[in-house]
């Protein structure tokens, strides 16, 4: 389906040893920008050895890139925390405390690699990897183990393999059809410096104030609170201009000076101390993370450069597909624009293209979220960093992570039972606050039809775990509706790990459960149901492709007869394709039909029309007015195609 070009790499001849990076030839038909990219090696140490000559099972050469994807729209994406899915290489297990949700449990690459099988038999076609570069070890007793604590981007975090594991990884993958996305975060580093406030040279907690003449203050020199004018210094006698900051030298935590260089110079962050209000927008941009994750000034050259710089350089070197990029709404948009098409035009040069890039920004607002894919025109400024390639346009990323309808659809309406018109009201949004162009050298899709959606993530609790006081067959029923909606809404599915396995952790660290606890059972009613949807997807494009028309939604709760009814069709799309309609219904009590008070739901299929459920084989016929009552029982769903259409799943 995807492959436009691959290789096995155990069968890859071994033409000398050289360093790791973009080749000679290729950086000599590159344009002088791309050039200095490609070859700033005095910015980037390569993540293998210069001239090394060990053997690396015929990994010595950077890989040939490829473009591994037609459309990204046929993708089931599979959200993958490394460190909590599979352990196959004991040799990485070090700091490992399995008992401790916060620390280290030993998943690795290899693991991932040797249950490539089981995520096939589940319909999984991208794998989202978690973090791959070197973290903070450990901070305040909790573990870098998720990737968001960068300390050092020029080299891989070794918990989870080496440059070999993780190209073999991809390799596999692409040998399955099978495609990679890598989590990146360019918004802050791990905690690495501290602000030295007191001028004492070491990292101090202090209490301020006496609570009668003067308030109480707590400071800490790590995570001190937000300050506009940068975290200022102060002694006795009062304050003494910016406090500056002061690298770790901790080897054993990896609290360490960063790499590249850029990143050890103190002007190179904002030095504006811990958010405290993310609706203020200069906390938003330049505060520090809260739990001291440092506040990098993404507006500055260098900076821009240095980010496309690590991050192209790790596809350069694994031939991976795409980057699902963290806290996006943390970052002003002049860097998305400069970041995503710098690298769109780095990768294409050497052969991969249709590179995927989405965002995550973790609000339910949709126009905050929609706006990181709409095309807004560069300022004066960013274009000064343009640096003499091609001019920056207004593109920004392809898509985003969406939030928005995790809010308002999964939890509103198919755990909690609210109106399904809520759904129906975000989705008529979407063509005015995401992008409706596709972006240049981008994925060729418009961000508005491809939205990356999900019913949980790493970042809030699983959902079963929201609906833990219902009994434990309705939990389940409650899961496989949802996961209906899933598969058949526009854009791309995403899967988090365990939910095949009905995990059902509450917050973090709780929702971070290891996998293979589960013994990678593939016999459960929930791994089942989600490979079968996996086939209903694959099977009907229209499902995948489709244009999208609401046939039904309501306002009504209770007892009335569509009360938790939200229909709509998919139809044609870029191929032509065919048809499908989905009915819906979140309803907790009653079964519910897509009619009221006598009106009933009208469709695209010609009168006389028979549609059949691809998931019981039920069928109904459409009325000769071009209208459908479909009844649908409690927390159910029908998945309707015209009957000459159904295939067989096996």
């Amino acid at each position: 389906m995807h492959k436009t070009a691959s290789q096995d790499p155990r069968a890859r001849a071994k033409r000398g040893c050289r360093a790791a990076g973009p080749s000679q030839e290729t950086a000599k038909t590159g344009t002088p920008w791309i050039r200095r990219l490609a070859l700033a090696a005095s910015l980037v140490p390569l993540l293998v050895p210069a001239g090394s000559c060990l053997n690396f099972e015929g990994y010595e050469q950077t890989p040939e890139l490829t473009t591994e994807v037609d459309d990204w729209r046929d993708e089931v994406i599979y959200q993958i925390l490394v460190d909590r899915f599979a352990n196959g290489d004991k040799g990485n297990d070090y700091r490992v405390q399995l008992g401790a949700p916060a620390r280290y449990h030993g998943g690795d690459w290899q693991g991932i690699e040797d249950k490539l099988p089981y995520l096939q038999e589940l319909g999984v076609t991208t794998l989202w990897i978690s973090p791959v570069i070197k973290n903070v070890e450990t901070d305040a007793d909790v573990d870098g183990y998720h990737g968001y604590w960068a300390q050092d981007f020029t080299e891989l975090n070794p918990h989870f393999g080496d440059l070999v594991a993780l190209r073999r990884l991809v390799d596999a993958a692409h040998e399955r059809d099978m495609l990679v996305i890598i989590d990146i975060v360019a918004n802050h580093v791990g905690q690495l410096f501290y602000y030295d406030i007191n001028l004492n040279g070491h990292a101090d907690e202090q209490l301020q104030g006496n609570g009668i003449d003067s308030p109480v203050t707590y400071i800490n020199e790590y995570d001190p609170d937000f300050d506009a004018r940068g975290i200022q210094s102060f002694t006795s006698l009062g304050e003494a201009g910016p406090a500056p900051i002061i690298f770790g030298n901790d080897p054993a935590t990896n609290h360490m000076p960063p790499n590249p260089a850029v990143f050890r110079n103190p002007a190179v962050y904002n030095r504006k101390g811990r958010t405290l209000d993310f609706e203020v927008e200069d906390q938003l941009l330049h505060g520090d993370f809260p739990g001291g994750l440092k506040d990098v000034d993404t507006t500055r050259c260098d900076v821009k450069e240095a980010f496309v710089d690590v991050y192209a350089r790790i596809i350069e070197q694994t031939n991976a597909d795409g980057f699902r990029i963290d806290t996006i709404k943390h970052v002003e948009h002049e860097f998305w624009r400069y970041f995503s098409q710098r690298v769109r035009q780095r990768l294409a040069l050497q052969g991969k293209t249709n590179f995927f890039m989405f965002g995550e920004a973790f609000d339910g607002r949709d126009d905050l979220v929609g706006s990181f894919t709409q095309q807004l025109p560069p300022g004066e400024a960013e274009l000064d960093c343009a640096g003499g390639g091609p001019a920056l346009t207004s593109d920004q990323l392809d898509s985003a992570f969406y939030f928005p309808q995790y809010f308002q659809a999964v939890r509103d309406v198919l755990q909690q039972a609210q109106s399904t018109d809520r759904i129906q009201a975000l989705w008529e949004q979407r063509p005015t606050t995401w992008g409706t162009e596709p972006a240049s050298g981008g994925v060729g899709i418009a961000p508005a039809d491809i939205p990356v959606n999900f019913l949980d993530n790493h970042d809030v609790p699983r959902f079963l775990y929201n609906v833990r006081e219902l009994d434990i067959a309705v939990q389940r029923k409650l899961l496989h509706n949802a996961l209906v909606f899933l598969y058949t809404a526009p854009g791309v599915p995403c899967l988090y790990y365990g939910t095949e396995q009905e995990f059902r952790g509450g917050n973090d660290p709780a929702n971070r459960e290891d996998l293979w606890d589960s013994g990678f059972d593939q016999t459960g009613a929930t791994f089942q149901w989600i490979a079968r949807l996996a086939k209903v997807r694959k099977a009907y494009a229209s499902l995948r492709r489709g244009e999208l028309a609401v046939t039904w939604s309501s306002a009504r709760t209770g007892d009335e007869e569509d009360a938790g009814i939200f229909a709509f069709e998919r139809n044609g799309g870029t191929n032509k394709n065919g048809y499908s309609l989905v009915v819906i219904n979140s309803n907790q009590v009653h079964a519910s039909h897509t009619a009221f008070e006598g009106a009933a739901m009208t469709v695209l299929a010609p009168a006389g029309a028979t549609l059949e459920d691809v998931l019981s084989g039920d069928t109904w016929t459409v009325a000769d007015d071009g209208t459908l009552d479909v009844t649908v029982e409690a927390m159910s769903a029908v998945i309707l195609v015209p009957a000459g259409d159904v295939v067989s799943l096996n």
